[in-house]
């Protein structure tokens, strides 16, 4: 069977209650803008004009995102793939969620509004110390905010020592993607692949 409708949704779970449902905000505040702030990681949602949802992570060095005001942030699009799934979902629908982490905070914080990608030379120069200046940036409108509870990440003990993975026990990106695509020859190394990287962080 499947739940089809949020009728039957309710039945199984209710209404949030509290200061679960009071805590979302309309604009930024001095614990949102201090979360952004000492955040280097943000997962960036769309979705394209066929209704087709994309997650694209993002980071930088804490603060990467720049807070320019209450109901405004900016996210430099830094040097990628060049497959602009994010950049061409905004162009085409302009709705955008992100989701903000701190390493070793539980919370989360998350941030959704409609976007546009400016190259407002203002908004570029902030990121004028960037080793990789970038081109645009998405320009985020804000509607809603609230912290997420601690429950996911504590289920997942993903800041813990214990949780990490040996590396070496897992699949390169380049045997991986060799394997995925059917290539031939050597799959590109683990090494290799860093120092590719390097050059475009």
């Amino acid at each position: 069977m499947y739940i089809e409708s949020e009728e039957e949704l309710r039945a199984l779970y209710g209404f949030p209650e509290g200061r679960t449902r009071e805590k979302g905000l309309s604009a930024l505040e001095f614990h949102s803008i201090n979360f952004i702030s000492n955040s280097p990681f943000v997962v960036v949602s769309t979705h394209c004009k066929n209704g087709m949802a994309d997650s694209s992570p993002r980071g930088g060095k804490a603060g990467f995102v720049k807070v320019i005001d209450k109901q405004c942030i900016v996210i430099p699009d830094a040097k990628g793939n060049r497959r602009l799934d994010s950049l061409v979902n905004i162009v085409h629908t302009g709705n955008i969620g992100c989701l903000f982490l701190i390493p070793g905070v539980d919370e989360t914080l998350r941030v959704n509004g409609t976007a546009r990608i400016s190259t407002n030379q203002d908004f570029l120069d902030l990121f004028s110390e960037e080793e990789n200046i970038p081109k645009t940036c998405i320009e985020v409108a804000v509607s809603e905010v609230f912290l997420h509870c601690a429950k996911a990440l504590m289920r997942s003990r993903l800041w813990s020592p214990a949780s990490l993975v040996e590396r070496s026990t897992f699949p390169t990106m380049g045997q991986m993607l060799k394997d995925q695509l059917g290539s031939k020859g050597e799959p590109e190394s683990r090494l290799d692949m860093i120092r590719r990287y390097e050059s475009e962080l």
